[in-house]
């Protein structure tokens, strides 16, 4: 069991990218997370990579060798817009084209999979905006994004949404830099065995605290540098190294192929 200085109470990020994202440059790996994670009190994770379900058993070993539970989950766009999945597997996400797809899932799993519209109603992309309305059903909890401060809080109309349909608002970090990790979360009463079943429960009966505090001035400027320098360039030279590799990996096959010819 994870260790926590709020006692009854478990710190809860089911929002998290790591440098095994196919399709963000993160520049720290899931064990300096887990590692972070630990010293923090963080009791239940969720990576999401982008379309990609996070499976590095190793890395779940881990994690439940410090108390930690860590979910299977991934960030999914579907029509332009993210959605949250915890507890799918690589074979389900590859199917999911669109909301009817994700209806049929949550059909056929039950309350054995879990949804989360993320960061709802801000301007970039990925944000499901206006049409998360019409598709309410597909989610179960919708969140509360980290950047805001001030009149600036798109995530007032997320909590009159989550009022209307009676859905969870939870807090998570949306992390892309290890240093982002640690203020944005949900807590949860601690359950008798930390399982993702209970963790379902506590959240689904709205039995939570959020911990979401407004960015600071220096917040605001490194995520600001992150978003529209930093990170931009990390993608650049991430998706330049990997057609560099993608090159090398084709030549060298057909080398091979043509010393067997």
């Amino acid at each position: 069991m994870a260790r926590n200085d709020d006692g009854g109470w478990i710190k809860v990020d089911l929002h998290i990218h790591t440098l095994d994202d196919p399709k963000d440059a993160v520049d720290y790996s899931a064990h300096q997370l887990l590692a972070r994670a630990r010293s923090l009190g963080f009791g239940v994770l969720a990576i999401t990579l982008h379309d990609a379900v996070f499976d590095r058993q190793e890395v779940f070993a881990d994690a439940a060798a410090m108390g930690i539970l860590l979910i299977p989950a991934a960030e999914v766009r579907l029509r332009g817009a993210d959605v949250i999945l915890l507890n799918v597997t690589p074979k389900e996400i590859a199917e999911l084209r669109n909301f009817d797809d994700l209806r049929q899932l949550r059909a056929q799993r039950g309350d054995s999979i879990f949804t989360i519209a993320p960061h709802p109603f801000y301007v970039f992309g990925g944000s499901i905006g206006p049409r998360l309305l019409e598709n309410i059903d597909c989610f179960d909890a919708i969140e509360i994004c980290h950047f805001h401060k001030g009149l600036f809080n798109p995530n007032r109309r997320a909590a009159k949404v989550a009022r209307r349909f009676g859905k969870p608002l939870v807090a998570t970090s949306d992390a892309h830099r290890l240093d982002a990790f640690g203020r944005h979360y949900t807590n949860i009463p601690r359950p008798a065995e930390l399982t993702f079943e209970n963790v379902l429960t506590a959240l689904r009966s709205e039995r939570i605290t959020l911990t979401s505090p407004p960015c600071s001035f220096a917040d605001l400027v490194n995520a600001i540098y992150f978003v529209f320098l930093a990170h931009p360039f990390r993608r650049r030279r991430k998706d330049r190294i990997g057609r560099a590799r993608s090159g090398r990996s084709a030549h060298v096959s057909a080398v091979e192929t043509k010393s067997r010819t």
